[in-house]
């Protein structure tokens, strides 16, 4: 149920680039994308059940729950030519988990995996395990880490509190599902395809510096990019730059493979 940021399909020589957003999010940080990734890629956002179309579906918290969910449509794309896949935050280890669900079937690998904001599978953060925290502490840490729009902290009965909240305590859930997966043999591992890493330079969460150890989750050597921001860099039109170079970039050498 991909929610489509670019009109018309992907014909040959076309790459799909699909892009998962940050926890508590809809796809809204992809909108402008289509008119600045580059010519050639056609974007596609996909929301995760319970927010933007998908907002009355039920909201999956593991592994098991989400590769029912999206993984037939990144089967389907990959079925029908070059693709990759960009993750921001939460949306790095889905498109991460998806990758590796990929391999697992032996569908055709993505030109390449692009993960920002987000520190890999093994390195625990702020956020993990705090789910479940009562309101007075999870507010304030989120708060720490930029995440807190203004007048959320106002009141219980606030319509942030109410509305994004809760689908941020599930995806929270979701994260450590996942990281935790990544850390099992069966479902973890290092992915085959190209790795491209994005940091914020101003993000207090997932510092550029501290992203170099993705490389534990690449079979090859990763391209590790800093670009202009916080935690929440995606909508800058610097990234969707540099993500269209990579695609451009590897779809050129595979074809000079061929």
């Amino acid at each position: 149920m991909a929610s489509r940021t670019q009109a018309g399909t992907a014909g040959d020589g076309r790459v799909r680039l699909y892009c998962l957003a940050h926890a508590g999010a809809g796809v809204s940080s992809y909108r402008t994308w289509p008119k600045v990734v580059s010519p050639g890629i056609d974007v596609l956002a996909l929301p995760l059940p319970g927010r933007d179309g998908r907002r009355r579906e039920p909201r999956v918290t593991s592994r098991a729950g989400l590769l029912a969910d999206l993984l037939p449509t990144l089967l389907q794309g990959a079925e029908r030519g070059p693709y990759a896949l960009y993750g921001h935050s939460l949306g790095a280890l889905v498109a991460y988990t998806l990758t590796r669900a990929l391999e697992e079937v032996g569908a055709p690998a993505p030109l390449l995996l692009a993960v920002g904001a987000c520190l890999p599978p093994h390195t625990a953060t702020a956020l993990v395990g705090a789910a479940d925290l009562p309101e007075e502490d999870l507010l304030p840490l989120l708060g720490d880490l930029g995440s807190l729009p203004a007048g959320a902290a106002a009141g219980p009965g606030g319509l942030w509190r109410r509305t994004v909240l809760p689908v941020l305590r599930d995806d929270l859930r979701l994260a450590r599902s996942l990281r935790q997966a990544a850390l099992e043999e069966a479902t973890g591992g290092p992915v085959a395809c190209p790795v491209v890493v994005f940091g914020g330079s101003q993000d207090p969460l997932a510092a550029p510096e501290s992203l170099d150890t993705w490389q534990q989750w690449a079979s090859g050597p990763i391209t590790r990019h800093t670009v202009t921001g916080d935690h929440f860099f995606a909508p800058h039109a610097e990234l969707p730059r540099l993500v269209g170079q990579a695609c451009r970039h590897q779809l050129a050498l595979q074809g000079e493979d061929r």
